[in-house]
């Protein structure tokens, strides 16, 4: 496998493309990217469109930066056709979402947070990502004061659904319905009964390939200490219609996992699980309705993982690497690693903790045709910008 480089800075920006469960790159096969810039001085970032090269073509949004800019940009995504893209604005408390047409720089907007459109199209599923930040996720502690919605409001907070044309934004499924129909709900109400309650929420809704199905986590994921909770975290996968709907996977009471995501074939997720016979952290791989669990690696770095729509042998995923940061090629057949990359990923003698710009996560993510990974990286001049790996046979 023949691996070749290209670095795309942006000129006076710090720079991140939307997330690794996102495609960024056109789904017309202009080559353009998707990416959000930050001027770090004035604490302001835009949406910017690169060409295949690397170059401006288009840039828009400016406004204030929100604590999650510093990971996803502005949740910046392509419409099905590429002639529209969708952002997020506004803040965590009160968010927005941005339909902007690209040829005549016309705008639509609604209340709420969007992580990517499906990739059929409208309307996209949302869930009130400024809770996950409420709740402690990103290293600001517990801080409900802050939540758009209060936790305990279960019925107010889930699953919507939202799009322009025509307009709706609705929710469809609320986080104590989804509790009500959990298979552990005797065992969450349980823990639900303590002096501090759960902090239940909906988050991380990720679309499959051919926009058939969705699947979101629910739980607490990153629960503040202070507030005593056990871990929870669940996978669940559903249809369009939200009719169809599977606990895939569970990683919750001291069961380990992180970071799950859809494979190009739209039936089976990747992400890192226990080991069946050790427990122990691996990448794993299930069918979206929680059937055929299966070890694929050894490897534990807990970090972002996905397979080459070219090449299902092929899973490229993320690592810390000491004094760098590291995006690693992984054999399906094997489990072995096959190449690695080398990146900077942040500023300063240890890694930052929290949502900040003196640190990325490489968050490396396949184009359509499996022939290139885009990636994160944050160089010693502080400026992070895209680094795009040309997967060579």
């Amino acid at each position: 496998m023949q691996l070749t480089l290209r670095e795309f800075p942006v000129a006076d920006r710090w720079c991140v493309h939307g997330y690794y469960t996102l495609c960024p790159y056109a789904p017309d096969g202009s080559g353009r990217i998707l990416v959000a810039g930050a001027d770090v001085e004035k604490n302001t970032g835009e949406v910017l469109i690169l060409s295949a090269d690397g170059e401006v073509l288009d840039r828009f949004g400016e406004e204030t930066v929100t604590p999650a800019f510093w990971h996803t940009g502005k949740w910046q995504s392509w419409s099905a056709d590429a002639k529209s893209v969708y952002y997020e604005a506004g803040t965590h408390q009160h968010p927005e979402v941005v339909k902007r047409d690209l040829a005549s720089g016309k705008e639509l907007r609604m209340p709420g947070n969007l992580e990517g459109i499906s990739p059929k199209g409208e309307p996209g599923v949302s869930c009130a990502h400024g809770m996950l930040y409420a709740a402690g996720y990103g290293g600001g502690g517990y801080q409900p004061q802050l939540s758009p919605i209060p936790f305990e409001a279960r019925t107010q907070h889930g699953l919507l659904s939202l799009g322009f044309e025509p307009e709706v934004n609705e929710l469809r499924l609320s986080t104590e319905e989804i509790l009500n129909a959990h298979p552990q709900v005797q065992k969450l109400r349980e823990a639900d009964g303590n002096d501090h309650g759960l902090t239940l929420m909906t988050y991380c809704v990720r679309w499959s390939p051919n926009g058939e199905r969705f699947l979101f986590f629910f739980g607490n994921h990153c629960v503040d200490a202070s507030r005593k909770e056990p871990r929870l975290a669940y996978v669940f996968t559903s249809d369009r219609e939200m009719k169809d709907i599977h606990l895939a996977m569970d990683m919750g009471f001291g069961r380990r996992g992180v970071h799950w995501g859809w494979q190009p074939d739209g039936e089976y997720l990747i992400g890192y699980g226990p080991d069946p016979e050790t427990g122990k952290l691996c990448l794993a791989e299930v069918r979206y309705d929680g059937t055929d669990y299966k070890k694929l690696s050894d490897h534990h770095s807990g970090g972002h993982p996905s397979v080459s729509p070219r090449d299902r042998d092929l899973i490229v995923t993320d690592e810390n690497a000491g004094e760098t940061g590291a995006v690693l090629f992984i054999s399906r057949k094997t489990g072995l690693e096959i190449d690695r990359v080398l990146l900077p990923k942040f500023i300063g003698e240890k890694e930052a903790s929290g949502r900040n710009p003196l640190r990325v996560c490489h968050h490396p993510v396949f184009n359509q045709a499996g022939d290139r990974v885009l990636c994160n990286s944050l160089p010693a001049d502080g400026l992070a910008r895209m680094v795009e790996i040309e997967v060579g046979e």
